[in-house]
């Protein structure tokens, strides 16, 4: 016997099998997966665990992360988007009114993407460099949510030239900080700070930092909005 309840956050649910509980999101294409996840039934309506060792939005929430911006008809432009496991979950939260522009460069990880778009309309790849959004612009709208998931040595800057591009005045940004991409020599907590405080430089104001740990280790969830002028 399933129960559900509803998260604090708009469109997250937590699935409750005895004393066990899972997250989940409400499948908008049913019978739908993305990674062999369970699906789970109850009064009718069809639920997808949302695993937080596939993916760092659901390790966010796992780890009392107490931001999540993304809420029905959000539009977001997620960079570094892969293969789509977590953007299907956002999908489902946004329905059929948002939209998720996913930038990526590599063709190979875009491959399984563009097959979960083909099922779910609210999703947008977009094979291009995240480093040069000028690349993009023509297509990408101004969003409210932007996601940054990219192991690059720079997250932070490819964050702020993509900002100035495409997030409103009081948007919101996720990042998701991958200390070894940035210095395997340093200690995670020390990036992450650092990370922090170019974020504040380029105009954001943080609002939470979350060790993603254990998870995915030597990762940190960062989110801050945009500052207006």
């Amino acid at each position: 016997m399933f129960k559900v309840k509803k998260s604090p956050f708009m469109g997250v649910y937590w699935i409750y099998r005895g004393k066990n509980r899972f997250l989940a999101t409400k499948n908008m294409v049913p019978g739908f997966k993305s990674c062999n996840e369970e699906l789970i039934k109850v009064k009718g309506e069809e639920f997808r665990v949302w695993d937080p060792r596939r993916s760092k939005a659901a390790a966010y929430i796992l780890k009392k992360g107490e931001n999540f911006p993304i809420t029905e008809k959000s539009k977001i432009l997620y960079l570094g988007i892969a293969s789509g496991t977590t953007a299907s979950y956002l999908s489902d939260i946004i329905g059929k009114k948002g939209v998720i522009f996913g930038i990526d460069v590599s063709p190979i990880a875009l491959m399984p993407l563009i097959n979960i778009a083909r099922k779910r309309e609210n999703i947008c790849p977009i094979l291009s460099d995240a480093r040069k959004p000028w690349n993009y612009s023509n297509i990408v709208p101004t969003v409210e949510v932007m996601y940054c998931d990219v192991a690059q040595p720079n997250p932070s800057q490819i964050v702020s030239i993509n900002s100035n591009v495409f997030l409103r005045d009081k948007g919101f940004l996720l990042l998701a900080v991958k200390a070894s991409s940035i210095d395997i020599s340093r200690k995670p907590q020390e990036i992450y700070r650092e990370e922090e405080m170019r974020l504040r430089d380029g105009g954001f104001e943080i609002l939470d930092v979350v060790n993603l740990e254990p998870y995915h280790r030597k990762h940190a969830m960062i989110v801050a909005v945009k500052e207006g002028l």
